[in-house]
């Protein structure tokens, strides 16, 4: 997934107001851009933390600025969850989740009360694919979700717990996007009620993955596989 260009280089002041941050350009100057992640983003909204942002042409736009990544222990993180989704979905039609080879994807499809990332079909199954971005490390070079107690998320397991019982393959897939992790757990200590719904899931048959990306300047790939450790 190709990002925005050019991306201009500055430094985080401060995350504000949920989707608003200060950047400060290498100018000097101050300008503020729109963060598109719901999250609390601990350990990236780092003040003092080097970043990227993009700058639209559309005249429209409220903000012109959009926060793109942010260098976190010498590694670029995305933090932008709009685009986990895109790096997802060109992940599975080359063929990089070894789990999920050649099915067709459909986007955003309605299951119960929610709305699943994908719906995966070939000739045999169909699989409901939910996609969570991770960019929290709870151990060094251990990346965990999530970084906030997320009511939300734990409706989706439940939703693709009930999946199973309607004969869908219900897989969760953690994109991690911190460089230096080696393996994915969940984030007890912040939301314990995940926790313990993944595992109680994942018994019941639900697929836990986690694939670290590969985070340059220019581009956002699906790279490893990493182990998940319930």
């Amino acid at each position: 997934m190709k990002l925005p260009e050019p991306l201009l280089e500055g430094v985080l002041v401060r995350r504000y107001q949920r989707f608003l941050t200060e950047v400060r350009l290498a100018d000097g100057s101050l300008v503020t851009a729109h963060t598109p992640n719901t999250g609390s983003m601990k350990q990236c909204a780092v003040p003092g933390h080097r970043v990227l942002i993009s700058r639209s042409a559309n005249p429209a736009r409220k903000l012109a600025y959009t926060l793109e990544l942010i260098e976190v222990g010498g590694h670029w993180v995305d933090t932008h969850t709009q685009r986990s989704n895109r790096v997802v979905e060109e992940g599975l039609r080359d063929g990089l989740v070894e789990e999920l080879p050649g099915f067709r994807v459909r986007r955003e499809y309605p299951f119960g009360a929610s709305r699943m990332d994908f719906l995966l079909e070939n000739d045999r199954e169909k699989v409901l694919l939910e996609v969570k971005n991770v960019t929290l490390c709870c151990e060094p070079r251990r990346a965990c979700f999530p970084d906030a107690v997320t009511l939300r998320g734990q409706k989706h397991l439940l939703e693709l717990r009930a999946a199973l019982a309607q004969g869908y393959r219900a897989v969760i897939l953690f994109l991690v996007q911190r460089g230096e992790a080696q393996a994915f757990s969940p984030a007890d200590a912040i939301d314990p009620v995940y926790g313990r719904l993944l595992r109680e899931v994942c018994a019941a048959g639900v697929e836990a993955l986690a694939y670290r990306t590969r985070v340059t300047t220019r581009e956002n790939r699906i790279g490893e596989r990493l182990p998940v450790e319930l």
